[in-house]
This record gives structure tokens, C-alpha cells and sequence, in this order.
């Protein structure tokens, strides 16, 4: 089974935001939620305020490609969602990634043996 599945329905968004377990940093936004599964379910959202779809669209891969890299460090069982703020438009895949290490770093959602 898959360590990472996408959250997809509105709802499921929904208790994550309502749950109100977030942290912010200057690129991103995270909310998360105890699951109480052994899978992770994971959300990228980027607002029109960040630009034209183009530019949303390439934060979104951003975000997804450095999750993607980062996903075998991070604790099983939680509803994870990430916001872009606008800054997040200039940003590299470096810097996006960065901030996104610091968030959840922040929210102890790493795995002990991973810590550095």
C-alpha cells in the first residue's frame, strides 16, 4: 500500500481547515489532522492571489515534487494540507522545499531517526 494518497473531495479539506492545526512560514501554510490510519493523505492548494494558472500551476508542481521527495521521512497518519501563499510565485523548488522541511519539522510530524 501507498504511504501517500491525495486528498481529493472538498470535504476532507473541510475538517482539515476546521480542525485548525496550522503553522505558517513566508512561502507556506500547513494544516494538518490525525487520520488514524498508516497512510498519509495530502492536499496542495495555490489561491488566484498567487497569479494566472500558469504560475499557480507550476507552484503546485513545486509543492508536490518536494513532497514527493521528502514523503518517506514524514509520520504515518495524518491529513496534511498545504497552502501557497503569494510569495511562493518567485520561488524556486529549492526554497519551496525548504520551507516546507521547516513546516513540518515545526509540527514534529518527521520521523525521529530522520531529524538532522
Amino acid at each position: 500500500m501507498k504511504s501517500t494518497i491525495g486528498l481529493q473531495k472538498d470535504r476532507d479539506f473541510r475538517k482539515v481547515y476546521r480542525h485548525r492545526n496550522s503553522m505558517a512560514n513566508r512561502l507556506l501554510i500547513i494544516y494538518i489532522r490525525e487520520n488514524q490510519e498508516e497512510y498519509n493523505r495530502v492536499g496542495f492548494t495555490v489561491s488566484k492571489k498567487v497569479g494566472k494558472a500558469t504560475v499557480r500551476n507550476r507552484v503546485k508542481r513545486r509543492m508536490k515534487e518536494s513532497y514527493r521527495l521528502r514523503h518517506h521521512h514524514v509520520k504515518l497518519g495524518y491529513d496534511v494540507v498545504f497552502i501557497a501563499r503569494d510569495t511562493a510565485a518567485d520561488s524556486s523548488l529549492a526554497e519551496i522545499d525548504s520551507a516546507m522541511m521547516h513546516l513540518l519539522r515545526k509540527k514534529k510530524l518527521i520521523k525521529k531517526k530522520d531529524v538532522q
